[in-house]
């Protein structure tokens, strides 16, 4: 059972099974501050919970709960309470924290579609030389669920490609491919965060270097 109806929803139609409980009807927006949103999440995520207590659930959270920069606003704050209730309130879950999507579709403001779309129009953007960020393409999440995650339960696992990468990687990459060049400034600000990830992510991207997995993401969304 999928609860949900967004871009992670709509890629969990190919592994949908009646004995789990797949909540993708999250408050997506990270700088989302309206209390109405964070309560609509919970509220259905209780109901579901309630109507379905034999299912395993899995929940998709996010890594920006590692970021110690973030802890203070509102959308950490509520991811971190809903993990606790899961934890504590659930036989059998299972919390993926998921790193920056990169799919067709979805929210226009993720770091993905913003690069590109700025590239595209070559509009002026600011970079910040000194952020890192982990990225995830769409389709890497059922199949990281479906080929590792059938018989996990009770974990939270960090879900992204396992590479911190510079936004000139992820600039470059995108301007190769629109072959436009990008117009941005450039200042000595940014930050990351160090992730910790599960063996079960590590060796799911094994064969997959950090290079080409850019470029196949890059291509394909593009």
């Amino acid at each position: 059972m999928i609860i949900g109806n967004g871009l992670v929803a709509n890629s969990l139609k190919s592994i949908d099974s009646e004995n789990t409980l797949f909540f993708a009807s999250g408050v997506s927006n990270s700088l989302e501050t309206r209390d109405s949103e964070f309560e609509r999440e919970f509220s259905l995520l209780k109901a579901s919970i309630a109507s379905n207590p034999q299912n395993k659930l899995i929940y998709f959270s996010t890594l920006s709960i590692n970021d110690q920069s973030k802890q203070n606003s509102p959308y950490v704050i509520h991811k971190r309470k809903i993990e606790n209730f899961i934890k504590t309130n659930c036989e059998k879950y299972l919390i993926l924290r998921i790193g920056n999507i990169v799919g067709n579709g979805g929210n226009p403001n993720t770091l993905f579609n913003y690069l590109k779309t700025q590239i595209i129009n070559q509009n002026q953007f600011t970079l910040h030389s000194k952020a890192r960020r982990l990225l995830i393409d769409i389709d890497d999440i059922p199949k990281f669920l479906e080929s590792n995650c059938i018989d996990v339960e009770n974990q939270i696992i960090n879900c992204a490609f396992p590479y911190y990468y510079n936004l000139k990687e992820i600039i470059e990459t995108i301007e190769n491919e629109a072959d436009k060049k990008a117009e941005y400034k450039e200042v000595d600000e940014g930050d990351f965060y160090l992730v910790d990830f599960d063996s079960l992510i590590k060796n799911f991207f094994l064969q997959t270097t950090s290079e080409q997995y850019l470029k196949v993401l890059t291509k394909k969304y593009f």
